[in-house]
């Protein structure tokens, strides 16, 4: 691997690039909270060979929104799950619009 490789990697939201401080000081929040969401099973961290927790920014996105719900007083257990059903409604929106693209670009079969 190339240094240009390593650098290509970054821009990659599913890399893992971020260690759990630095996640941690991104997001404004402590470990424990990273813990906490990981326990609810919204985000799942890679582990480097070492065993450390590795974060993506993917991750860092779906942390920051299930933060922003518990500051707003939502109990951590419900905010993950609000998280995960809005991921899959915008992931459902986004196969819809793909399906509609496709369709339109088919020739009509009039009868």
């Amino acid at each position: 691997m190339t240094a240009d490789d390593s650098f290509d990697r970054l821009e990659d939201d599913d890399y893992p690039a971020y260690t759990m401080g630095r996640a941690a000081d991104i997001l404004g929040t402590s470990p424990n909270f990273l813990r906490a969401i990981g326990e609810a099973r919204l985000i799942t961290p890679l582990r480097s060979k070492g065993g450390h927790r590795r974060y993506s920014r993917y991750q860092l996105r779906i942390a920051a929104r299930a933060r922003e719900l518990v500051d707003a007083g939502t109990p951590i257990e419900a905010a993950c799950r609000i998280v995960i059903l809005e991921d899959q409604l915008e992931e459902a929106r986004r196969m819809n619009a793909g399906q509609r693209a496709t369709d339109s670009s088919l020739p009509s079969t009039a009868a």
